[in-house]
């Protein structure tokens, strides 16, 4: 018989060509799928009579407070509130509603009587001209969210970021592909099989090799080698280990209510010591209450088209807030407490051990620290995480690089010197002024 080399390796051969060729051109379809064309805004028809533009200027400055284009706040809604009165009632109840309500205008009656007799404010600066611009303003006819938008239902397989073909169904038709190759290898495989069989040809058999785990037993230096290596390398595993016991870095819960800091905190610029005010005072910074919440959303029951993300969608965003009334039992359609409550079980996050001492006051106001210095970047987490380790060495690095705060603090001034010249600079850390004494953190 004939004896030819291990057709296998032709096979072989011929599936990693055939693959290469697949993967770079789903690659290059993938690169080249033309982005869908962006729809054109739809221009805002503006009023007649008056600016829009001015006028939206006017309702944020003026009506904002109370009143919303599309639902009832504390005041009714106002889109097309020009069709509902005459432009002259509108005029006097701008300038002056109360007088309108004592005189019995039965329409100002009615209003005062429908919204809780709310008292609305005068506005005796604004002019008529100014008026006829907030009522252009809440005159348009309101924008439908545009294919596409933040928070809109994509199709599935089309990928919204790279505007082309998603990755699932290429992975999905590669994955397919690989598959048919892998049953033709088999297939061709069997068929030279057949072919060598009927012409005689003797296949040359695979050389019998020693298997590596035999070859390395044998050779005891790499045995001694690879188990000294070993034993390091678990001690020092096991001691990381051990070292992040009790550590939380990172943890970042779901809340019953998803709280964004980055807007709250980040887009709308809050300080965080006006939710946390406990911070200034306390040694805890508390958890605010509901009722600090309801300071704004009182009258934001909604938020912007604009605040949705590809992550999270404005009727995302709504639901939460509907959560907060429905926890502090606010009927925003009456706009009236229903003295139905349910508690919120918030998760706790930053949680020290019971025997450290933490008090948040004496860093906030004594020390001037800021917020973001223990918390981090938290004007853009989207979910509230504990962003530093809050370990013991953590802490005493902090008071080993951080210098006392001498600015108007006339309680330091005696000690301050007295300590500036036993170790001869001018300013002194929180480790030298004792911040690193064992009583100080621990009862």
């Amino acid at each position: 018989m004939k004896k030819v080399g291990n057709h296998n390796s032709i096979s072989r051969k011929l599936l990693l060509s055939l693959s290469l060729t697949l993967i770079f051109s789903l690659t290059s379809f993938a690169q080249e799928a033309a982005a869908p064309a962006a729809p054109e805004a739809a221009a805002p028809a503006a009023a007649a009579g008056g600016d829009p533009v001015k006028g939206k200027e006017l309702f944020n400055a003026n009506c904002a407070a109370c009143h919303k284009l599309d639902a009832k706040s504390t005041g009714p809604a106002l889109r097309g509130v020009a069709a509902k009165h005459e432009m002259a009632w509108i005029y006097k109840w701008v300038h002056n509603s109360s007088e309108m309500i004592k005189s019995g205008d039965p329409v100002a009656v009615k209003l005062f009587e429908e919204h809780n007799k709310s008292v609305m404010t005068s506005f005796p600066q604004l002019s008529t001209g100014d008026i006829d611009n907030i009522i252009a303003y809440t005159s348009e006819v309101k924008a439908e969210p545009a294919a596409g938008a933040p928070g809109a239902a994509t199709p599935p397989g089309i990928n919204v970021e790279g505007g082309g073909i998603s990755n699932n169904i290429i992975l999905g038709a590669l994955a397919l592909v690989m598959a048919i190759l892998v049953v033709m290898l088999f297939m061709v495989n069997k068929v030279l099989t057949k072919v060598a069989s009927n012409n005689g040809i003797e296949v040359a058999p695979r050389e019998a090799r020693t298997p590596i785990w035999k070859a390395f037993a044998k050779n005891q230096f790499l045995v001694l080698v690879t188990s000294i290596f070993l034993l390091l390398a678990s001690g020092y595993f096991v001691y990381a280990y051990l070292m992040q016991v009790g550590v939380d870095q990172n943890y970042e819960p779901i809340q019953p209510i998803h709280y964004s800091h980055k807007i709250h905190a980040g887009d709308n610029e809050i300080n965080c010591k006006y939710c946390h005010s406990a911070a200034r005072v306390s040694k805890t910074a508390g958890i605010p209450s509901l009722n600090v919440c309801m300071n704004c959303h009182k009258n934001i029951s909604e938020v912007a088209e604009t605040t949705a993300t590809p992550e999270y969608s404005k009727a995302f965003y709504d639901a939460q807030i509907q959560k907060l009334y429905d926890a502090v039992g606010w009927d925003k359609a009456k706009q009236e407490y229903t003295g139905k409550t349910q508690p919120v079980k918030w998760v706790r996050i930053h949680n020290l051990p019971d025997f450290v001492y933490f008090n948040h006051s004496q860093h906030v106001n004594v020390a001037g620290v800021e917020c973001q210095t223990c918390h981090g970047p938290v004007q853009e987490f989207e979910i509230m995480k504990q962003y530093s380790k809050l370990t013991m060495g953590w802490c005493i690095d902090c008071h080993r690089k951080t210098d006392v705060k001498m600015e108007g603090n006339a309680y330091y001034d005696k000690i301050h010197a007295e300590l500036s010249k036993k170790y001869g600079v001018e300013k002194l850390t929180a480790a030298q002024m004792g911040g690193l004494e064992c009583g100080k953190c621990h009862y």
